[in-house]
């Protein structure tokens, strides 16, 4: 077999050969999913896997490979069709398929790059290095809107390093745009436990639950799954593709981690009378939420929580409006922390994720049984914004970045922390309040700093020029998001 640096070079070359073609890395990407996974059926039929699997008559791959110019298209058209209408994962990769590489010599020549590895034979680690590498080129392609479903993998990566989920335990993902999340998950529980079968049989087909609405992202991030080794190729879909939000459908889970999109209100398009489509306010009417509101993060907030068991916790990325909005706002922040133990936020910077001018938090919270009093006592906050400079490209954040976080937050025992932050030590970033101080604050507010901006004082250290241009595009670019909620609620979308 193609040593790993060939094959990943060969991978990439499609991408920009297509590329010239007008096809997007996301179309790429679209296309190697389906052939990939045609591929590994016909893989697992043969010795030494020979399993059985449904695949209807001439929508094989030994059939698709013989094939050359318009033939081949017919029958690549033909295959993707009638593939949607299989069941469990196979249906679900294919659904709403379509052909987007128009030139069938080209089509031809990855399907014979694919066709010349044996795919099942190669290691889930390699596997998915191709398959994260062209996720995140493709979430980089700031005009498909792709980056949206793409979390840095360094974030989630120290979020699960604080959680350290453990084997035979459930995770949700209500939003897993490519499954960012899982995969961590599953890397940190395979390299901290020595598994016996029951737990790799439970890790591989019962430990992973989620919803994506979006049919493409969806079918990549199983894909991105079942070539880390998450479930079965024959086997039943555990990404739902409901939206999450409509209905609590009743089960509870160990872990919930999650990115919810950004974006701060749910909205649904109609067409009306006139036949113009028109966007709506979507509020969902449900009794197990503390307050009704179109304001899509507070209802993912509040959603997360009924994910939970009574013993559950989670990790959830959530814009700054989560932590000061009033009404909605501060009903949710004070029923959080009455019915759940919040005891840790992250404050992130700007210029790590792929929608501009984002500015976010992780809240960590541990789900607890119905009591009078409050459960949460203090509230853990780093901040990691204040005087904290990254680009995507020329400085993008990495996991070291974050390991003093992770320290700070001590996951083996996080109800033993010392704060950096003193009366001495201003330029501490770990620094606690307790649940008076907070209650007590103007609309119950989260958004909390201490750290003094020093690019306002220290004209002499200000950082790049091009890191500067760059947040001062982001900011423009969130103010005028800002004011185009403004004239949304103005023009009669009014929102809690």
């Amino acid at each position: 077999m193609s040593n790993q640096t060939n094959i990943i070079s060969k991978v990439w070359s499609f991408a920009g050969i297509l590329r010239d073609d007008g096809v997007s890395y996301g179309d790429y990407l679209e296309q190697l999913t389906y052939l990939l996974f045609l591929k590994m059926v016909d893989e697992f039929a043969k010795p030494p896997y020979n399993r059985k699997i449904n695949v209807p008559e001439g929508c094989d791959w030994e059939s698709l490979k013989k094939e050359r110019g318009a033939a081949l298209e017919t029958r690549y058209n033909k295959t993707l069709k009638e593939l949607a209408n299989e069941k469990g994962i196979l249906g679900q990769i294919f659904t709403k398929s379509q052909n987007k590489i128009q030139d069938p010599a080209k089509l031809f020549k990855i399907i014979d790059m694919v066709d010349k590895e044996k795919w099942s034979m190669m290691g889930a680690d390699l596997k998915g290095k191709i398959y994260e590498g062209l996720l995140e080129k493709n979430a980089e392609d700031t005009k498909s809107g792709a980056g949206q479903y793409f979390t840095p993998r360094a974030l989630i990566q120290a979020m699960v390093a604080c959680v350290q989920p453990d084997p035979m335990k459930t995770i949700s993902d209500p939003a897993c745009g490519t499954g960012g999340f899982f995969l961590a998950a599953y890397d940190h529980i395979t390299a901290n436990h020595n598994l016996d079968r029951d737990q790799k049989e439970f890790l591989k087909n019962k430990t992973f639950y989620g919803n994506e609405i979006v049919a493409n992202t969806r079918r990549m991030c199983l894909m991105n799954m079942f070539l880390h080794n998450i479930g079965e190729i024959d086997g039943e879909t555990f990404i739902s593709s409901a939206d999450a939000l409509v209905a609590d459908e009743g089960k509870r889970f160990d872990y919930v981690l999650a990115n919810p999109p950004f974006g701060k209100k749910s909205s649904l398009t109609i067409t009306n009378e006139e036949g113009e489509q028109e966007k709506e306010d979507l509020v969902y009417n449900r009794q197990d939420f503390w307050v009704t509101t179109s304001n899509k993060q507070l209802n993912f907030l509040q959603h997360i929580r009924t994910l939970l068991k009574e013993t559950g916790e989670a990790a959830v990325v959530l814009p700054d409006n989560v932590l000061f909005e009033g009404g909605a706002g501060e009903t949710v922040r004070k029923e959080l922390m009455k019915s759940t133990e919040l005891h840790t936020i992250l404050r992130l910077p700007t210029g790590i994720f792929y929608k501009p001018g984002v500015k976010a938090n992780v809240l960590f919270f541990d789900n607890k049984p119905g009591a009078r009093d409050a459960w949460t006592n203090e509230i853990w906050f780093y901040d990691y914004r204040t005087n904290v400079h990254h680009t995507l490209k020329k400085k993008p954040m990495v996991l070291e970045d974050l390991e003093d976080f992770i320290k700070c937050y001590n996951p083996t025992n996080r109800h033993d922390r010392i704060e950096t932050w003193s009366e001495e030590n201003p330029e501490g970033r770990w620094r606690k309040f307790t649940y008076e101080e907070i209650i007590e604050r103007d609309k119950t507010s989260l958004d909390i700093f201490w750290l003094k901006d020093k690019s306002l004082a220290d004209l002499d250290n200000l950082p790049e020029p091009d890191i500067l241009a760059n947040e001062i595009i982001e900011n423009i670019e969130a103010g005028l998001e800002s004011f185009k909620e403004i004239m949304a609620t103005l023009n009669g979308n009014s929102e809690d």
